[in-house]
């Protein structure tokens, strides 16, 4: 019986990879513990919800108090660089020109899921829990709720996950971590049910 023989990549690999054409350009990739995962379509109760959150989110930090990065790389260990729809990391004037964020620079990572729900539970969840991300919320569409989890653990079993997890309404609002006065309507961002 034949072994499968399965090549694990670095960051460096992926962006020589990268830089060397090996994807195209509208190629929806990224890099978790090593392999390169192909992402989910988005759908357009996606496209929307990111729309509209994007410009709540653009709008809250005009100030310059934090920088949000939209389906941009970052950087969590040395085989993972994930593209989460939404990070908010820590200001820095050159806007990260030199490198990715690094774990220690995300304050917040936002995912919209509908058909990668799953995904986004079962594979993100322990990986943004083991690189420290204290902040992880899921905009879940298969349900129109908000799935907030923080406090990032380790169990005996060296597993990784958060220690809350919280529920939120598509009527209800939220203040954003680490941002009290930056307050999110729901009802401004979920799609109508409904949506095709």
């Amino acid at each position: 019986m034949l072994s499968a023989n399965i090549r694990r990549f670095t960051v460096e690999d992926y962006h020589w990879l990268t830089d060397k054409g090996f994807f195209a350009e509208d190629d929806r990739v990224e890099l978790i513990r090593g392999q390169v995962v192909q992402m989910a379509a988005k759908g357009t109760a996606h496209e929307v919800c990111l729309n509209r959150l994007l410009k709540v989110l653009i709008k809250g930090f005009a100030d310059d108090r934090a920088i949000v990065r939209c389906q941009s790389p970052i950087v969590l260990f040395d085989n993972s660089e994930p593209e989460p729809d939404f990070s908010i990391v820590q200001y820095r004037e050159d806007e990260y020109l030199a490198a990715h964020p690094a774990a220690t620079d995300v304050m917040l990572v936002i995912e919209i899921s509908d058909s990668s729900l799953d995904y986004d539970r079962v594979t993100k969840i322990p990986l943004y829990a083991e690189a420290g991300i204290y902040d992880y919320w899921i905009f879940n569409l298969q349900q129109n709720i908000l799935e907030t989890y923080c406090e990032p653990y380790q169990n005996n079993d060296e597993e990784f996950g958060y220690r809350l997890k919280r529920i939120v309404l598509p009527n209800e609002t939220i203040a954003l971590p680490n941002f009290p006065d930056l307050v999110i309507d729901l009802v401004n961002i979920f799609p109508p049910v409904g949506r095709s």
